[in-house]
Formats: C-alpha cells, structure tokens, sequence
C-alpha cells in the first residue's frame, strides 16, 4: 500500500517585515538555499527540497512577545533547532543576525530572535 504522503512536499508560512532579509538570514542559518524570491514573498529550501519555509510581506507586523505578556502578540510557533555545541551555534547566529533572549528557561536550550523578532531555540544534541 502507497503511503498518502508518498511524494509531497510540505512547509510552513511566516510573515515578516523583510521577507528576503528574513530569508537570507535563515538560509544562512541552516546552509539552505532561497529558491524563489519575487516582491513581498522569499522561499528557503534544503538541497533535497521536501521541505520548504515561505517568508510573506507583513503589513503592520508585530514581532512576538516572548516570554508570553498578557495583551501582547504572542508566539504562534517556533522553530527547535537541534546542534552539537549549543555556545556556538548560538555565537554564529548571533553574529548572523540573531539576538539572545533575555530568559533562558533551560540549561541544554537557548531562545533566540530571528532579525524579525520571532523566536527560535537552539537545542544541544545530548544523544
């Protein structure tokens, strides 16, 4: 029996300030590729291209709070990314463009921002 997503492709949307700024930043991050960039729109692949992440222009956008702040845009989803050596990773994102947040809620984790103010966590490979 064919599985049902035998063949497809998947991915998320984020919206952005800068969609292409956004875009380099993460392709950078993850050594992927942009593979399509036209006015308000930038999307971000890896090599085999399963996957994919859409960055879209963002009229009014509002960079979530994080930690979460009652009557604040709250985080509607974050990325976990997984590394061997959590200081540098989070040293080479920081020098990429990413900032440390100011809480840090676990010891094998660090919370950063993106250059639009989301949030994503850098996880330490303990396997």
């Amino acid at each position: 029996m064919r599985s049902r997503t035998s063949g497809m492709w998947w991915g998320t949307a984020i919206e952005a300030p800068d969609p292409g700024a956004l875009a380099r930043f993460y392709a950078q991050l993850l050594d992927w590729s942009i593979v399509h960039e036209e006015p308000g729109t930038a999307v971000v692949a890896p090599p085999q291209g399963s996957v994919y992440i859409v960055f879209q222009q963002a009229v009014g956008y509002r960079p979530p709070t994080w930690p979460p702040t009652d009557g604040e845009q709250r985080t509607m989803m974050h990325f976990d990314f997984q590394v061997g050596d959590l200081d540098e990773a989070a040293t080479e994102a920081v020098a990429m463009g990413a900032s440390l947040a100011p809480v840090q809620p676990q010891e094998n984790v660090r919370v950063l921002f993106d250059p639009a103010g989301h949030p994503f966590c850098l996880c330490r490979d303990d396997g």
